[in-house]
């Protein structure tokens, strides 16, 4: 069947089913629109969870964890001096004097976390020794895979987890990038002082659990 149709008195004859089969055509166009960014958004890994806020489940997971000795754990430094126009506390390359009560409320925090079984190393960059010296009162010197960590911190991290002990490492918002990516997590943007929580009871498949910002500890609630 044909429809006639005049406009500025120029005739022309449209042909229906051929209407027919060009809305077709749009509506499978217009759904393949539709389906291709709703495929890509499922198969997109999901973001790293907020362990604080009233995140209950998050956060008696973190606390079951940290009591059988699961857990490994990337801190990032405090601020750091020569990227904020605050007082440093000593040297250009360390933190400013202003961050030391932030680290050492961080490390109140894990403190009641339980500190017994947990082996904490830091980067030897002076940012990350001084943070965690305030923190926990201790800073080891040598841990060069904390500061070149791109292609091997997972393993590292791994390699250094002894079975029934949480491990702390003090480090640089790159290597906790780094461990994202390793672990097929989209890459966040850690605050200083934030948390990053990896659960290793299965060492063969690690699993991000969620991070905590320095601000947000006194959010963490298990009820």
């Amino acid at each position: 069947m044909e429809l006639r149709l005049s406009l500025f008195g120029v005739k022309r004859s449209i042909s229906l089913s051929g209407l027919a089969r060009y809305r077709n055509t749009w509506v499978v166009l217009g759904a393949s629109l539709l389906v291709i960014p709703l495929t890509l958004w499922l198969l997109a890994p999901a973001a790293v969870p907020d362990l604080a806020h009233g995140n209950v489940s998050g956060a008696r997971a973190l606390a079951a964890g940290w009591a059988k000795g699961d857990m490994i754990v990337l801190v990032r430094h405090v601020e750091r001096c020569d990227h904020s126009p605050a007082p440093c506390l000593s040297g250009d390359d360390g933190i400013t004097d202003r961050s030391r009560s932030v680290a050492v409320g961080v490390g109140a925090q894990f403190e009641h976390l339980g500190l017994n079984n947990a082996d904490i190393y830091n980067s030897p960059m002076l940012r990350t020794v001084q943070t965690a010296g305030y923190m926990f009162n201790r800073a080891a010197s040598g841990e060069d895979w904390l500061i070149s960590c791109k292609g091997h911190i997972l393993q590292e991290a791994l390699a250094h987890k002894l079975p029934g002990r949480n491990l702390i490492l003090v480090t640089h918002s790159e290597c906790m990038a780094e461990l994202e990516k390793d672990l097929n997590t989209p890459v966040s943007d850690p605050g200083y002082g934030s948390s990053l929580f990896v659960s290793a009871a299965n060492k063969a498949d690690p699993r991000v659990l969620g991070f905590i910002e320095a601000s947000d500890w006194h959010s963490v609630s298990t009820r």
